[in-house]
């Protein structure tokens, strides 16, 4: 248009404007009201969605009333082609950003809500975050007008380059996508390393893995080392698992009622104990002949890693309190040492079979 601003225009112009600011105004009033009915809710994609219509509905309603004033202006084709492109371009960036917020917060939401997927894995989040972004950014070039093709096959010769550059960077990020889609290591699990480090996993992303220990300090793994290392883990494929305890008795012990005290207090440390199983049936096996006692082992079931140390705790002093009430030695290991020609000697201990067989056992404990 060549003719000159009128008061007409600008009265037009200022309505649009006015408009768009109340709307914006109006729509946030509104997806606030929304926000808070939506953390009422037990599923939480809801507070995502309403979260980026938030910030994507009131600015649009900026720009629309932006450019329903631009349009009545009597401006000049260029301008008007120039307004409309900024006001393109800004919309698109809010519904890039936006959208990259709300597809992220959908997936960690996913993630959160399945056993099997990593729940707080951030590798995920992140790698769909920066592809919405990526989209954008092209969406933005195309609507600039500048060619995307020559740009993708740039990008694709100097990925070549960055690859070689960023070898361990990209190995991480592999061993990573790897270990989740596996399933052998989530969030959550308790695993140890061949190498020493043990923990529970707090995060997997995009290039290293952190690990929480029982001290609360944290150790950063390198995905790629924690592919290649032999690995436990206590969590999969169930969290309850069994501990073992050693214990010995005398030789001169009545094994039956060593084996019914012991269930008794194992029966009673699985059902007091935070932590215990309380199905867990009692087992008590004894297996060897040893130079002062005879040693068997009990089975506690506890309900993850971390409770077996207080599980233990408490057992250990029930069982030794029991026992003393219940008269069973637990004997300490003895040596006798014999005086030769001025020389102390200490003779090497008998196989408890040996022992057994010329004294019995009363014999063979006392030597």
């Amino acid at each position: 248009m060549n003719r000159a601003v009128t008061l007409d225009d600008l009265i037009l112009a200022g309505i649009a404007v006015a408009a768009g600011l109340a709307a914006a105004f109006l729509s946030r009033t509104l997806l606030r009201w929304l926000a808070k009915h939506a953390k009422r809710t037990r599923w939480s994609g809801d507070d995502v969605v309403v979260d980026a219509l938030r910030g994507v509905v009131p600015w649009a309603a900026i720009a629309g009333g932006a450019a329903s004033a631009a349009a009545v202006l009597p401006l000049t084709r260029t301008v008007q082609h120039h307004v409309n492109q900024t006001l393109t371009v800004l919309l698109i960036f809010v519904v890039t950003v936006s959208a990259a917020g709300v597809i992220a917060g959908l997936v960690r939401t996913v993630t959160q809500s399945r056993s099997g997927v990593a729940g707080s894995a951030t590798i995920f989040v992140n790698i769909t975050r920066i592809l919405v972004l990526a989209i954008g950014f092209l969406v933005v070039l195309q609507t600039l007008g500048i060619s995307i093709a020559p740009l993708l096959t740039a990008l694709g010769v100097g990925g070549l380059a960055v690859a070689l550059a960023l070898q361990d960077t990209l190995a991480n990020l592999f061993a990573g996508v790897h270990i989740l889609a596996s399933k052998t290591v989530q969030p959550g699990d308790y695993i140890r390393l061949s190498t020493g480090e043990e923990g529970y996993v707090e995060d997997i992303n995009w290039r290293q893995t952190t690990v929480r220990q029982l001290s609360n300090n944290l150790v950063v793994i390198p995905n790629g080392q924690l592919a290649k290392t032999n690995m436990t883990n206590f969590t999969r494929p169930e969290q309850q698992l069994t501990v073992l305890v050693q214990v010995g008795v005398g030789y001169d012990s009545d094994l039956e009622q060593v084996e019914r005290v012991t269930t008794e207090v194992v029966a009673e440390v699985m059902t007091e104990i935070t932590g215990a199983v309380p199905e867990h049936e009692p087992a008590v096996r004894f297996h060897t002949f040893g130079d002062s006692r005879i040693g068997f082992t009990v089975i506690l079931g506890v309900g993850e890693f971390s409770d077996q140390y207080r599980i233990k705790h408490e057992f250990i002093k029930r069982l030794h309190r029991r026992y003393r009430e219940e008269g069973i030695r637990i004997p300490a290991p003895a040596r006798t040492v014999a005086l030769q020609q001025g020389q102390v000697v200490i003779p090497q201990p008998r196989f408890a079979d040996d022992a057994l067989a010329e004294h019995g056992p009363a014999d063979a404990a006392r030597g």
